[in-house]
């Protein structure tokens, strides 16, 4: 099971005005996807990434069947959910952006769809929803048009563009407002375009 371990940057949550909880993927740390906030507007801002433990949320792929990724999901989504709560303590969720790559990309869409709420923003980059076969009764709330950005590549050998795309439609269904962008033979990273358009959408 996860350890509750929070790197914090920026401005301290009782006095910040907004809020990014940023989530690494797989055999990455806090402090890797911690940097990616320099991109986006971070004056008053309250940062925070929660550290998997052995640097891996769940052990094996995202749409493997989901006993195989048990315990370690479902305590991930643990950990997440009560970052997201103890934030909103200090900040209102409507001022709370969610953000992640890869494996934390896939964690923080599941967080959120389980949850869904009037966030400030959600930033996917390379992500889908989580689960062999997806269960929408699984998802509950509403996002109240919420922006969500979604990047990926649409060969990616660990996202497949398909379930990126089902996973969109369960968001719009929830309420969120989904922009998704597909970029032709782009490697398994983050590349600037996508950073530029997150920030765009949801920053501007």
């Amino acid at each position: 099971m996860h350890e509750y371990n929070i790197v914090e940057k920026g401005t301290a949550p009782g006095k910040a005005k907004k809020a990014i909880i940023l989530l690494h993927g797989r055999g990455a740390s806090a402090e890797d996807i911690l940097q990616l906030a320099q991109y986006f507007p971070g004056e008053d801002t309250y940062l925070a990434a929660p550290q998997a433990t052995n640097h891996t949320w769940y052990p094996t792929s995202f749409i493997a069947p989901e006993e195989e990724n048990e315990p370690w999901l479902s305590s991930a989504v643990e950990v997440v959910k009560r970052l997201i709560d103890e934030t909103a303590q200090h900040i209102p969720l409507n001022k709370i952006y969610l953000m992640g790559f890869s494996q934390g990309a896939c964690l923080c869409l599941e967080v959120a769809a389980r949850f869904a709420n009037r966030y400030a923003g959600i930033v996917a980059f390379t992500g889908g929803l989580v689960g062999e076969k997806l269960k929408p009764e699984r998802y509950n709330g509403n996002f109240e048009g919420t922006k969500i950005f979604i990047g990926t590549g649409d060969k990616d050998a660990h996202v497949p563009l398909a379930r990126v795309k089902e996973s969109v439609e369960i968001l719009k269904k929830s309420g969120a407002a989904v922009h998704l962008e597909v970029y032709k033979d782009r490697p398994h990273t983050i590349i600037s375009d996508e950073i530029e358009k997150a920030k765009r959408l949801l920053f501007s």
